[in-house]
């Protein structure tokens, strides 16, 4: 029987993560998906993953017209997303039954429409001119998503954190930030517009890294072809 420690290597081998919930998060998953019923598939959790994010943007949208208190269904949502998001994949490589190049496509798909459905949410929420902070969150988002895959591209590895950040974080603060504004009304827009200028930081800093990088594998390949 495999041990702990086992698991977690073999569901973290495809992967590098450097997000601050690291060791804690991938020793989770790896005690999860030695209890998924065998019943369940890959692609199901992939749906509950999105069934998550409706949840949440749902959570928004029943904050405007029945009471801001049901915010607070955006947490249930995002562990719910959190969940299916976490462990299709890696229940996969679990059960040695790994689909590569169709999990990768079908994550970054639903990813996509996630992020799409929560800043969706959020603008309904806020209205008015500030509700396009939720387009804000989703186009900057989407920069970190392609980075990430033009980092995957040039390098061939395949990383989804931004330094001690990772999706896990990114849902923990907005699930604080949802808190807050039950707590105080209004202080979602100051929340909002902290999250476009962090994520617009680091979005610019990434993309520098992964210029330098570029050009190094520029130069690399010149250096090559002329011997």
């Amino acid at each position: 029987m495999n041990t702990g420690n086992e698991i977690v290597s073999k569901l973290s081998k495809d992967r590098d993560r450097t997000n601050l919930l690291k060791t804690s998060e991938q020793r989770f998953i790896a005690f999860l998906v030695q209890h998924i019923p065998r019943w369940m598939s890959s692609d199901m959790l992939t749906l509950i993953g999105l069934i998550g994010s409706l949840v949440t943007a749902a959570g928004f949208v029943l904050a405007l017209y029945v009471h801001r208190s049901l915010l607070l269904l955006g947490i249930l949502g995002f562990f719910i997303n959190w969940f299916g998001d976490s462990l299709d994949g890696r229940l996969a490589y679990f059960r040695n039954k790994p689909r590569k190049w169709y999990g990768f496509s079908l994550d970054y798909t639903v990813d996509w429409l996630t992020n799409i459905f929560i800043g969706l949410g959020y603008s309904i929420y806020v209205g008015g001119e500030w509700g396009l902070l939720g387009f804000g969150f989703v186009v900057l988002y989407g920069w970190a998503m392609m980075t990430a895959l033009l980092r995957y591209k040039i390098t061939n590895e395949y990383t989804i954190d931004s330094g001690l950040l990772g999706p896990t974080e990114v849902r923990i603060i907005i699930s604080f930030f949802l808190v807050l504004e039950v707590i105080f009304k209004g202080s979602i827009i100051y929340s909002g517009i902290l999250s476009c200028v962090i994520l617009l930081v680091v979005n610019l800093m990434d993309f520098c890294k992964l210029l330098r990088v570029a050009d190094r594998r520029d130069k690399n390949e010149r250096t090559d072809k002329t011997h």
